[in-house]
């Protein structure tokens, strides 16, 4: 009998062949670390893979002279990392944080380590026949000299006062063949090393042309437009590198220095979103997956209705591998669900007295009723509250307006952060969703970032208003 595979199936299986064989071939991994030249340290191993900086491994405390292992599991291997010692010079210090970057691949590593030192080679070091790190330190001494050189002619370039004369010319063919030649040193480099994971890094070094005789947009525009040469996006291993973040929020900044107003920015970002995600789409689908995360996540940290709007393609397209799609169409439905003069979604708030009522039934003489989602915890929120509450306590805007705030703090450290929070917030009205980002309050108003306020009009309970900032709610209420 044969067996049909189905078509989203068969594209899944290949698009995860890459990273599948990476992680086939990896094996659990020991880092044993000799410490020297401080009494005592906490040692923790820091993942750069992902959306944020995570502890992975760490050992409590070791003595000096003595020696640690940590065991890295092979399925975060291989990866970037950050090593940190949080040492103590003498046993009655206090701690004190020292970090080092490091590679880890499919090479058990022991590291003799001078926390106080540890850029020190002479201090700090691997064992002789280490490999990627020790790849990365010489990639990295002959890419700065090369880099150099190139640099130092692109800034005299830069800044020549007659770029019509033949010599600047013949600076910039001399540039233009440098940067050429050096671009054929990173793909060659790339291709040497290509069975060792920070080869993985090099591409991240390739120099776009420049346009020597146009105008500030013009040389703009040109970056844009050459950004992504030289990037192999079939290649699902640049995904384990922590410079694909770093080199993508270059290329959004690109945007960022054309954008004068908030509208023209939301629409910069979303063209740099189009036009990243269609590079992507044409090689691995692993990548293509990421890219549609990485601009979901910027879109929704400045909440960009349009720029999440034109993420909607891509989730119809089974070869997109974002981890991102449940999150995406829930925001989708959201911004297609909350609109202005459509009735607020309800939910129920307890009354001093005890007594639980529905938020549409809920009786005030205010013209509205503010929804505020927040957390103690969230920056965004600490910055609008210091804005917004003493703006409230203005003797006609209480009257104006009931202010609901609704916290989506959950954890045993983020509870009592909002007990603490509140007290200083006594003119707002108070409730705690009890599972956080989870909780039907949260689900019914499609939730997925703090701080989120939707302005209801307290007679008819319709929205009359999705304010960002403090702003957009005066200019809301009329």
């Amino acid at each position: 009998m044969n067996t049909i595979i189905p078509f989203k199936t068969v594209i899944l299986t290949t698009a995860l062949s890459g990273l599948v064989s990476l992680a086939a071939m990896a094996q659990d991994v020991s880092l044993k670390i000799h410490i020297s030249g401080v009494a005592k340290s906490k040692i923790s191993l820091l993942s750069l893979t992902g959306p944020s900086i995570k502890t992975v491994v760490e050992h409590p405390s070791i003595d000096k002279g003595q020696t640690a292992t940590l065991t890295i599991p092979k399925a975060l291997l291989p990866a970037e990392f950050v090593l940190r010692f949080d040492f103590q010079e003498l046993e009655s210090s206090n701690p004190y944080p020292a970090e080092k970057h490091i590679f880890i691949n499919d090479q058990n590593l022991e590291l003799w380590a001078k926390p106080k030192a540890l850029t020190n080679p002479d201090s700090t070091y691997f064992q002789k026949d280490e490999k990627e790190n020790t790849l990365m330190t010489r990639f990295s001494m002959e890419n700065f000299k090369k880099r150099e050189q190139l640099g130092l002619l692109q800034n005299f370039l830069m800044n020549y006062d007659q770029p019509t004369s033949k010599f600047f010319l013949l600076g910039t063919t001399e540039y233009d063949g440098r940067r050429e030649q050096y671009n054929k040193w990173i793909a060659a480099q790339t291709e040497q090393y290509k069975t060792s994971f920070v080869s993985n890094t090099f591409v991240f070094q390739h120099i776009p042309p420049i346009v020597w005789n146009g105008t500030e947009k013009d040389r703009l525009n040109s970056a844009i437009e050459h950004y992504f040469d030289g990037m192999n996006f079939k290649n699902p291993a640049i995904l384990k590198t922590n410079e694909i973040k770093e080199w993508m929020n270059k290329y959004v900044n690109i945007y960022g220095a054309m954008s004068t107003t908030v509208a023209l920015r939301d629409s910069l970002f979303t063209l740099a979103g189009k036009r990243a995600i269609e590079k992507a789409k044409l090689g691995n689908p692993q990548i293509y997956g990421w890219m549609v995360d990485y601009f979901y996540n910027g879109f929704e940290s400045f909440n960009m209705k349009p720029g999440i709007k034109m993420l909607e393609p891509y989730l119809n397209d089974p070869s997109c591998l974002t981890s991102k799609r449940q999150a995406i169409e829930q925001r989708l439905k959201g911004i297609e669900t909350l609109t202005i003069g459509s009735i607020a979604p309800d939910f129920s708030w307890k009354l001093g007295s005890g007594k639980t009522v529905p938020f549409h039934d809920f009786k005030t003489e205010a013209k509205y009723k503010l929804v505020l989602f927040w957390s103690a915890d969230c920056q965004h929120c600490k910055e609008l509250m210091e804005q917004l509450h003493p703006w409230y306590q203005g003797a006609e805007k209480t009257e104006m307006m009931d202010v609901f705030a609704i916290s989506l703090d959950e954890t045993e450290t983020e509870i009592p952060a909002w007990e603490k929070a509140k007290l200083k917030l006594t003119a707002f009205k108070h409730k705690r969703a009890e599972q956080g980002i989870r909780s039907p309050e949260a689900a019914a108003y499609f939730v997925l970032s703090t701080p989120t306020m939707v302005l209801v009009d307290a007679k008819t309970n319709k929205i009359v208003g999705l304010p960002e900032n403090l702003a957009q709610l005066e200019a809301e209420m009329k």
